[in-house]
Formats: C-alpha cells, structure tokens, sequence
C-alpha cells in the first residue's frame, strides 16, 4: 500500500498502549466530578417525544451523511421572540467544535490553559460521564481563539478526535480509555495551516480517512479504527484545508471527497476524489491564487455532481462523476457564491447556502446546480437590544457568516452572532417563520446540531448585553404530533 511503510515507521514511534493505570485513574477523577460539575446549569426537562418521533443520531460534522440533513420529525419550528426553551447550559473553554450526539453520548472538545478536553456528557442533562485531556500548545496565527475546530466523529463504541495542534486520538466512548493517538504534523509531517487543523475525520467502515496533507504525501490517509495503524494513502502534493472529507455515492459508486489547500507558496489545492480502498481517482485544482487563503467549505454531493465553493476570488463550480470516480467540469464561476468556510446543502434538487459578511446582514440563498443559477434570496436583517434599563441599546444584527441546518421541511439558520432563525422555502420565495436572538456573541460560527429533538448551540465568545461566557446551550425542539397542531 502507498506509503505503508512510512506509516508503520511513525506509528511505531507514536502510538499510546491503551488502558494504562493513569488513563484508568483520569476516568474515575471524571466521573466524580459528574457529580458536582461546575459551570453546568440545567434549567428543565425535555418535553416528552411526540408518538412516532424520528429521532436520529449526529455522530459527526454535519450529521450521518456529513450534508447538513436531520431526518427527524416532529421539530417545534415555531417559537417566540425568546427562542426555545432552554435545558442545560454549560461553561466551556475555547474552541468551535460542534459537538458529536450517538449511541446514547454527546462529545464535545475545548481547551482550558494548555489542555484541549474531550468530554462526554448526557445528551438530555449535559451530566458528564468522563473527561479525557490532549496537552496542546497551540496558538493561532490570525485570533486568539486556540481551541478545537474539529467535531468529534463517534463510531462503533469509539470517539475519534482531532486536536487543532495535530494530535489524532481515539477513545473507548463508554468509558473514555485512551486506544491510541497519533501526531500528525510532528510524527507525519503534515504541514501546520493557517488555522490549525481544523478538518474532522471520517470514519468509513472500520477505517479512519483524514486530509492530513503531509509534506510530499500523503494528502489522504487513512487508519485503522481500531488500532491507528496505517491503510493506505493517496495524494502527494495538496496540503490539508480547513473542510472536512465526505462520503457519498456518486454514479453508482461510493466516493470520498476532499476539499484540499493548506500553507504553500504557490497556493495549491482542490478537490480530490478517493476510493474507500485508497486508489486516487481524479484531481481538480480548485483555491485562490493569494497565499493567505483557505478552502473552508466542505464539497456537497448533488445526485451525480458535486458543487464547490470557495472565497479570496475563486467562487463556484460543479463537476460531474463518472462511475470510474473521473471528473468533469460542468461549470465554474468566479463571481458566484464564494463561501469561506461554511457548507451548502442539497435538498430537493437545489443548493441552499448562506451568504454573507461577518455580523451583518447576510442571505439565505437557492442555487441550481445544474447551471449555477441562483433561483432565490432573502435577506435578513434584524434588531436587537443589548443589555436592560438605561443601559440598553439596539444593535442591528443579522446572520451574517451564518450556518444553517435542514430538518423537517425548514431551514434552520443560525447567525454568526447568536440569532437563530427558522425559514420555510415553498420552491420559489423564503419565509421566516421564527426568529430569535439567543445571544449576541461574535465568531458564532460553530453549525448548529440537532438530534434527539433537542437543538445544541455553542456560543464560542462572550456575550455581549448580559456577559455570559462562552457556552454549549442545550434547547428543546421537540414537537408534538400533527394531531395536536404543534408543526
């Protein structure tokens, strides 16, 4: 396999043997915290699901299927002016993570001083089971913000994660045993971007794929869920971007897709796609030509064709799959939508996505892409008051560099400053249906989650108005059953 060997070579030098008496002791230590765990604040219950809820697990970045799609019903879309009920809130340290909800877990990585943790709380209570901590030094060249990017990814009994300095860990999700890590930037080589390392793994089978963008290759490289030792690895040039690899079928076939782009002189990168066993089947160079840029959006698999965006000038495009995994370009177009780090979704034939500038403003938008043609817009623009009494003042807000989630025939968009708002699209015009403002808090760019009717926000700064400090909010969402007329 290519670059095996490398692999074995590394690992033999970084791999951690699991179960260690210290490993065991830190587990303990966590979960008699559990008990008292300051800073956690639970305000109520969840209502009771409706009969026949769907309810679905969201072990990942995005979701299941990574595209940004909740299958579960009934969802109580609308709500009033203060949003919906609150039922756990937790003080957290620094980071923009989203939190992993599965088999019965809810994951969540932040750093505190020069721990980046890993904590596994109670989806419904945010109750801690355990805590494990990743030393990291990391600091961040452009913000001060040094904490995780990347969202915990829970499969068959395990959490992996991957710390923003390059450490790629795995743990036993029941009871946080340490099963192995790895350093990908100081074992592997893998260049430091811009940000950190901010892309998620995915986990395919019993395989770990990630975009590790090593100096020479491999840029794709994928690991043994259950040991970390090496499968294969593909790609040779691409550094690592701040998107995250995607699975899905296209033309018949399963195919990972990676965003690729991290710190070179020339700026390279683009789309490459991988078999699941490795063999590396087309390249598509897609980034902008200054040094100082990122490819953030991950690639949004439609039918056949997958759409890309990206920002500092480069736009759109969409190219068609072969069932031989080859691509071909469809369109491409440099005035079009040029997201920076958040991700579309593809849902009823069309692109949804939010266009915008940090803290103002902003749109949500449906674009055709077949041909690149935006079919709709609506833009938002909200009021909101900050802090009460004489102190209080009003503040144009909006969604700005927002992110937005699909459930239950809406759109749930939250905005880069903590307004959350619920929009319906008929097929051709949008329409608001609730709005509210959570908070007011800059960098809320953290994608909203939602499983098991309960909605999880990070609020990744301090509010300004009431102060709180950065927070996971936990709110209910549960709807009643369409009998009843809560839809």
């Amino acid at each position: 396999m290519r670059h095996a060997n490398r692999f074995h070579a590394l690992l033999l030098a970084l791999s951690i043997a699991p179960g260690t008496s210290q490993a065991q002791e830190r587990t303990l230590q966590g979960t008699q915290e559990a008990k008292k765990q300051p800073g956690l604040v639970v305000e109520r219950a969840p209502r009771e699901l409706a009969a026949g809820a769907v309810v679905r697990d969201w072990p990942s970045f995005r979701g299941p299927r990574r595209d940004g799609v909740c299958s579960e019903a009934p969802l109580a879309a609308k709500f009033g002016a203060e949003g919906p009920p609150l039922v756990w809130a937790m003080e957290r340290g620094q980071g923009f993570a989203s939190p992993a909800v599965g088999e019965g877990r809810l994951v969540f990585t932040h750093r505190e001083g020069d721990q980046a943790h890993v904590d596994s709380l109670d989806p419904a209570t945010g109750r801690r089971h355990w805590r494990q901590s990743i030393p990291c030094t990391y600091s961040g060249r452009y913000f001060s913000n040094g904490g995780p990017r990347a969202t915990p990814t829970i499969a068959d009994g395990k959490v992996v994660v991957q710390d923003v300095g390059g450490v790629l860990a795995c743990f036993d999700l029941a009871t946080g045993e340490p099963l192995w890590q790895l350093d990908t930037v100081e074992g592997m080589g893998a260049r430091e971007g811009f940000f950190g390392v901010v892309s998620t793994p995915l986990v395919v089978g019993d395989a770990v794929i990630q975009n590790v963008g090593a100096a020479g290759g491999p840029t794709v490289a994928a690991f043994d869920l259950a040991t970390g030792e090496p499968r294969w690895g593909a790609g040779e040039t691409w550094g690592a971007s701040c998107a995250s690899p995607v699975l899905a079928r296209l033309a018949g076939e399963d195919r990972i897709l990676v965003m690729t782009g991290g710190v070179s002189r020339p700026p390279t990168g683009g789309l490459v796609i991988v078999s699941p066993d490795g063999e590396l089947t087309f390249e598509y160079p897609f980034r902008s030509r200054t040094y100082e840029s990122v490819n953030g959006s991950s690639p949004v698999a439609c039918g056949d064709t997958v759409f890309l965006t990206s920002s500092y000038g480069v736009g759109a495009a969409a190219i068609d799959v072969d069932a031989k995994g080859g691509g071909t370009e469809r369109w491409k177009d440099r005035r079009g939508l040029a997201l920076e780090f958040s991700t579309p979704v593809f849902v009823d034939g069309l692109v949804f996505a939010i266009d915008g500038v940090s803290g103002r403003g902003g749109a949500i938008l449906a674009i055709d892409p077949a041909t690149g043609e935006e079919r709709a817009r609506r833009p938002f623009s909200f009021e909101q008051v900050l802090g009460s009494g004489e102190g209080a003042r009003r503040v144009d807000a909006g969604v700005g560099k927002g992110s937005l989630v699909h459930a239950d025939g809406h759109f749930w968009i939250l905005g880069d400053t903590g307004q959350l708002v619920v929009v319906r699209f008929d097929g051709e015009s949008f329409e608001i249906v609730s709005q509210a403002p959570l908070f007011f808090a800059q960098q809320t760019w953290t994608p909203p989650v939602i499983s098991g009717g309960l909605l999880y926000v990070c609020q990744n700064n301090r509010s300004r108005g009431d102060g709180a400090p950065a927070r996971l909010l936990c709110y209910d969402v549960r709807g009643a059953s369409p009998a009843k007329g809560d839809r």
